[in-house]
């Protein structure tokens, strides 16, 4: 306990640092205020039947994912995720055209004509899912629009929505470039962190209601499990291959450089959060295809504890991991790379054989790697499945936190903040936050991008 609070001490007494998180906390204040003011038109007063509609499936996770905004009809409703639609899809736009590659390899100003790209592709996204989230509002709860103001409604909500995402964008950007860590990332993860105390406290509640619930034992089993899954996560985000690299020695003069023996880390998962995100945005779509409603074929791509969404899900994720992972591990570029430095792989010949080396090493990790992420996606639907056969079935909302792109979103941002502030505290030679080794983050969702 001692050596904690000194490491609060220090991280408070670097200014730098301390006005980082000032700034980051106040900007996520200001999100979080949003979050509760309701869009015009509608009276906040009636909206229960519209938290009521969207408990469940792919609507829960969105509301997950906005802290409640889009239950509450928010101006934040649609929060930072068409930016997140548009960043992805010019990322993979970026990959596969030719011209646009050529466009990104221009430096910083190719990346500034990108992002701006972003920025109206966000605009476009959003208006499309305003317009399916007007549709959404007046079907599932028609009472809590106010007649008087129906005339002005959809083009009102609209402009409102698309307004409120990109001001959560410039949110996330501005935290970016002067706060504490990746803008975008903490902004879902503070979403997805707002919905834990209500969905504990469902949770608690539920299990103390129904005497076959098992009351207190199954939810200290439930918290255990939680704590176990998360542990699980941790290995999986750090979790690396050690390659070992030899490097040549080299005599000038009377000094000898080179002959080090370090290690090349391949990541088990180094696609991180994305392909869980290319599945359930693809999911998604069914969804906003039919005005948000869960009714008909889209039922199948709505409910988390289905199987036949699940078995989908989970090869969606296997088969982006591979893709994600093809499109920005270069196993060629990299044995290029420790050629050029006089590196080599111990019994393996440079050039092309080593790029082999790698690849074929990178595969037999990733399938592994892949295999865990799937079933981290579909736990939350597993974990609903298993407790409903013994008569004491989780609430929705506490067990999206048993898995899925929530838990590993939150596992990943936390390890990446934690990450930065400790090489802040090593820069000035303070304490890391860890008596033996370093916290290693990850690849953020924006950074993927």
């Amino acid at each position: 306990m001692k050596k904690f609070i000194t490491t609060l001490k220090n991280i408070w007494s670097i200014e730098e640092l301390r006005s980082k998180i000032i700034f980051t906390l106040l900007l996520l204040f200001i999100y979080r205020i949003g979050s509760y003011i309701v869009l015009p038109g509608i009276d906040p007063n009636k909206l229960s039947l519209l938290s009521k509609s969207n408990n469940n499936g792919v609507l829960g996770l969105l509301d997950a994912f906005v802290g409640g905004a889009f239950s509450k009809a928010s101006i934040f409703a649609l929060g930072i995720m068409p930016y997140i639609s548009a960043s992805i899809f010019m990322q993979l736009v970026t990959i596969l055209v030719p011209q646009m590659a050529k466009v990104q390899k221009e430096g910083e100003s190719g990346r500034k004509k990108i992002n701006q790209w972003t920025r109206y592709l966000t605009i476009i996204v959003t208006a499309f899912q305003a317009a399916a989230y007007i549709g959404y509002l007046k079907s599932s709860n028609q009472d809590a629009l106010i007649p008087s103001y129906a005339g002005y409604f959809w083009v009102s909500t609209i402009i409102t929505l698309t307004v409120g995402t990109l001001f959560v964008m410039w949110l996330g950007e501005k935290i970016t470039d002067k706060g504490l860590g990746n803008g975008t990332s903490i902004i879902i993860m503070i979403g997805i962190l707002a919905r834990f105390p209500q969905a504990f406290g469902q949770e608690w509640t539920a299990r103390f209601s129904e005497k076959a619930a098992g009351g207190i034992l199954l939810m200290l089993v439930e918290i255990v499990f939680l704590v176990a899954i998360i542990m699980g996560l941790i290995m999986l985000v750090q979790g690396t291959r050690k390659v070992p690299v030899e490097y040549a020695k080299q005599i000038v003069g009377n000094s000898k450089l080179g002959g080090a023996r370090n290690f090349l880390p391949l990541k088990v998962n180094s696609a991180g959060v994305m392909p869980i995100i290319f599945a359930q945005a693809i999911l998604f779509l069914p969804t906003i295809f039919t005005g948000f409603q869960n009714g008909g074929w889209a039922k199948y791509f709505t409910d988390h504890t289905n199987v036949i969404y699940m078995l989908v899900y989970f090869v969606m994720v296997i088969a982006f991991t591979f893709l994600y992972t093809a499109l920005i591990f270069n196993p060629k570029q990299m044995a290029d790379d420790l050629k050029r430095s006089n590196g080599f792989i111990p019994g393996v010949k440079p050039g092309e054989p080593t790029a082999d080396y790698i690849g074929t090493i990178m595969d037999r990790i990733t399938l592994p790697g892949a295999v865990l992420l799937a079933m981290v996606g579909i736990l939350p639907g597993l974990v609903q499945l298993l407790t409903r056969g013994i008569n004491a079935e989780m609430t929705q909302g506490f067990s999206t936190f048993f898995g899925g792109t929530s838990l590993l979103i939150m596992v990943g941002v936390i390890l990446d903040t934690l990450q930065q502030i400790e090489t802040q505290l090593l820069m000035r030679q303070y304490d890391g936050l860890m008596n033996s080794g370093r916290i290693m983050g990850r690849q953020t969702v924006q950074s993927g991008m």
